[in-house]
């Protein structure tokens, strides 16, 4: 069986305001990769990594997060925020649909990919069940500076 490794989505960038890192970073890798800020790696490894595995990836923490978890405030102090890839039913517009049996519009739709930015506590507010059965992919975590640095 061949390992695929996501490379594409192992990446940081930065801007003025805010740190932007890929989700497939294991947390073993996030702790050395120098290009993601010094106090990133050091709140992380002080606070989020006692309650994970360094074999862990980001998207796998993040998806499977508890709401009461004392982490999700964490993450709220750091203002983060999730990228999520996700399927939704495209709606009709009113008129164009599929005829039912009543001759009115009917709600089917077409399902699409469409691209979410969440806070944590709306990402795990969502259950495990209903996020695979939505299809979510949690592509970057971004945080803000401002915020880094008050922890």
């Amino acid at each position: 069986m061949q390992k695929t490794v996501y490379e594409d989505y192992k990446y940081s960038v930065q801007d003025t305001a805010r740190i932007y890192v890929g989700c497939k970073y294991t947390f073993g890798e996030f702790l050395e990769e120098e290009e993601i800020l010094f106090k990133f790696r050091l709140v992380m490894q002080k606070y989020i990594l006692p309650e994970a595995d360094l074999e862990d990836t980001l998207e796998t923490h993040l998806y499977y997060l508890a709401p009461d978890s004392f982490l999700v405030k964490i993450y709220r102090q750091m203002k983060a925020r999730v990228r999520v890839i996700m399927l939704e039913e495209k709606k009709p517009f009113l008129g164009r649909g599929t005829k039912g049996a009543s001759g009115g519009t009917g709600t089917a739709g077409k399902k699409r990919y469409v691209t979410r930015q969440l806070t944590v506590e709306e990402l795990v507010s969502v259950p495990p069940r209903e996020k695979e059965r939505q299809g979510y992919i949690i592509q970057e975590l971004s945080v803000s500076k401002l915020a880094l640095t008050a922890l």
